[in-house]
């Protein structure tokens, strides 16, 4: 039986991307989905690029490339954090192409499930909701408004507030385990900074991981696990 299997934020990590690819031990039929965020951080993300084309990987849009591709786009260096000015050291034409062309989610009708980077926000329709919001989101502050955890720390997760359907799988918010909740998950387990690497099999609702090799950068986000 083919599966579909979405894997968590790589980061660049690519030497444990690979090996949980391998771990997977794919057949041809499976589907893979790549939650965004393959790149950056991490130490190489241009492999992290070609690793997801070797093995027909889907990938996601994340904030990560949306804030490379508006820099290059519109000229600015001033959006670059020092982690995208070694990416885009690495990267070349055709990795840029394929960061490019990469969808702000994938929608399995047949089984009302949606695999994006972030999330939605609960009381608008999720399919026109634009990557301000689905690439970006973490919790909904006070006012209802889509934001980042760091600048609303009381503030519940959007997914506390979504009721579906459809099921979200998404990442983009690390946690030291997923996040599991009635109508999603959350399977960003930080492997970027020392924690794991992990995959979502739809069919079973199993989960395959590996272990991040070391913290290739430092957050204390891994400690909330809101």
């Amino acid at each position: 039986m083919s599966r579909t299997i979405a894997i968590g934020d790589v980061h660049g990590c690519a030497d444990e991307f690979e090996e949980l690819l391998e771990v997977l031990e794919l057949k041809p039929k499976d589907r893979v989905i790549q939650l965004g965020d393959l790149i950056n951080r991490g130490p190489d993300s241009r492999r992290a690029i070609q690793l997801a084309s070797r093995y027909k990987v889907e990938v996601i849009i994340g904030n990560h490339e949306l804030r490379l591709l508006k820099s290059i786009r519109e000229k600015r260096s001033d959006l670059l954090k020092g982690y995208d000015v070694e990416t885009l050291k690495q990267l070349r034409s055709k990795d840029l192409k394929f960061l490019s062309h990469l969808p702000n989610y994938i929608y399995d009708k047949k089984r009302e499930i949606v695999f994006v980077h972030g999330g939605f926000l609960p009381d608008q329709p999720w399919e026109t909701q634009p990557t301000s919001i689905t690439a970006h989101i973490q919790v909904i502050d006070a006012s209802g408004r889509p934001t980042k955890r760091s600048k609303a720390p009381n503030a519940l997760s959007w997914a506390d507030h979504w009721k579906g359907a459809p099921f979200v799988v998404y990442g983009h918010t690390p946690r030291p385990t997923v996040y599991k909740r009635p109508s999603s998950i959350g399977i960003d387990t930080g492997c970027v900074y020392g924690g794991r690497l992990t995959a979502y099999i739809v069919e079973d609702k199993s989960f395959v991981q590996v272990d991040a090799h070391k913290a290739y950068a430092q957050s204390n986000c891994l400690l909330n696990s809101r």
